[in-house]
């Protein structure tokens, strides 16, 4: 054993000589950016450890959300972060959830909150208005009766659990604009493909 320390002492010099030469990356995110990446203490589950929200995947991001989490308010904030263009959502997870339905004649949502449910599907678009994101997203919830709701989702914050989202990118920036005709926000594809 021995005749190995010279060997490990010259390792650990080494290393030790490259940590020194090579600096080690500052973490340039602005405070809303680490916001957007880690639990910090503006969800009141989680005050004391940052707990990571998404990571990099080959079609785009997977982004797990935490108990209190308010779900379009963190899309949001990751869509400026990692400056998205556009894409697809996919999640499911626990929620209280507002969903609201069309109403063309009054050109409004008639909303409807349910309260400790489990999100089986939710599918939407990230899409960008007047210089903001814009989130569209649609889902189904079930509750402990398995009763089954669905519809436009209003608004929604992580219920007892978390929220598994996968964006799918769309590298062309998309836009939202109000379509005159219905008075709602259509995405709008770009005329030159």
């Amino acid at each position: 054993m021995t005749k190995y320390l010279p060997a490990l002492a010259a390792s650990a010099i080494a290393l030790a000589a490259l940590a020194i030469v090579t600096p080690a990356r500052a973490d340039t995110r602005t405070p809303a950016c680490k916001a957007a990446h880690d639990a910090r203490p503006d969800n009141r589950n989680y005050p004391r450890d940052a707990v990571p929200r998404y990571i990099k995947t080959p079609t785009g991001y997977l982004i797990v959300l935490r108990m209190g989490d308010n779900v379009f308010e963190q899309l949001e904030s990751f869509a400026i972060c990692e400056n998205i263009p556009a894409a697809s959502l996919s999640a499911i997870g626990f929620a209280n959830v507002t969903f609201g339905f069309w109403d063309a004649g009054k050109q409004d949502f008639n909303p409807k909150t349910y309260r400790n449910v489990e999100m089986a599907s939710i599918v939407g678009s990230l899409a960008w208005k007047n210089g903001k994101p814009s989130i569209h997203a649609h889902g189904v919830a079930g509750d402990s009766q398995f009763d089954t709701y669905g519809g436009h989702i209003l608004s929604m914050e992580v219920g007892t659990g978390s929220l598994e989202v996968t964006v799918t990118l769309i590298p062309e920036k998309l836009e939202r604009a109000v379509d005159p005709r219905i008075g709602a926000n259509v995405l709008q594809l770009s005329s030159s493909h």
